[in-house]
């Protein structure tokens, strides 16, 4: 398994690129503000070929790339149904305060819909690039937060591309419009249940941990009891 990773944009959203091995296809999980040439030079540094963009949520440092990453390799883009509307209108996932704050990033095109959309309802199997790829559905962050699952073999626990549901330490935000505290709370008893703790967690911001980790010692967590 090959995993790359990159932080894109202002607010340093992790880009990641998981393929079977080099030289192969690859997906690409949410390429973010600026994304574009991080995305390029690693691809050109592994030798792959994307197959297919899925997005965690949408919020725009998540997904702004994403119609340009659509269209240049030719590949689908995958959100779930209840974040689209992000795609064309960033601001609804902002607070009025923030999105006043953050009005310089936010100004100029839109990131827009790419040509090859594909909404997820939570459930779904992805079979891209030689990879199977588990969509679980975590509302609490956004209504339409997703974890990407790569199941476990011999020499690998399993990977969570997590989003903004779970990071090293710390857990979304819940005081954006779609937010929900009680939502997310069930969302992360969810994945802990259902994942091991050897599990990676790759998260939309920052270092990666494992569940585990994240069981033991996240305070946001002392609450859930998981398995």
């Amino acid at each position: 398994m090959l995993i790359a990773a990159f932080p894109a944009g202002p607010l340093a959203a992790n880009c990641y690129v998981a393929a079977p091995a080099k030289d192969a296809g690859c997906v690409v999980i949410d390429p973010g503000q600026d994304a574009a040439t991080g995305l390029a030079e690693t691809l050109d540094e592994h030798g792959l070929r994307p197959e297919a963009v899925l997005l965690t949520h949408g919020h725009f440092d998540h997904v702004w790339s994403a119609a340009q990453v659509g269209a240049a390799y030719g590949v689908p883009v995958y959100i779930h149904s209840d974040d689209r509307a992000l795609l064309t209108d960033p601001g609804k996932g902002l607070d009025a305060a923030l999105a006043a704050q953050l009005s310089g990033l936010l100004a100029g095109a839109t990131p827009g819909e790419p040509d090859d959309l594909v909404e997820l309802v939570g459930g779904e199997t992805l079979d891209h690039a030689g990879l199977r790829v588990s969509v679980e559905h975590v509302p609490g962050h956004t209504p339409g937060s997703l974890v990407f699952a790569l199941p476990g073999a011999d020499d690998h626990p399993g990977i969570l591309f997590t989003g903004d549901l779970l990071f090293a330490g710390s857990i979304g935000r819940t005081d954006f419009p779609g937010g929900d505290h009680g939502e997310i709370l069930r969302s992360l008893d969810r994945v802990c249940t259902n994942h091991p703790d050897d599990a990676a967690v790759l998260p939309g911001h920052g270092p990666q941990t494992t569940i585990g980790r994240e069981r033991a010692t996240n305070p946001f967590l002392r609450d859930i009891t998981g398995r």
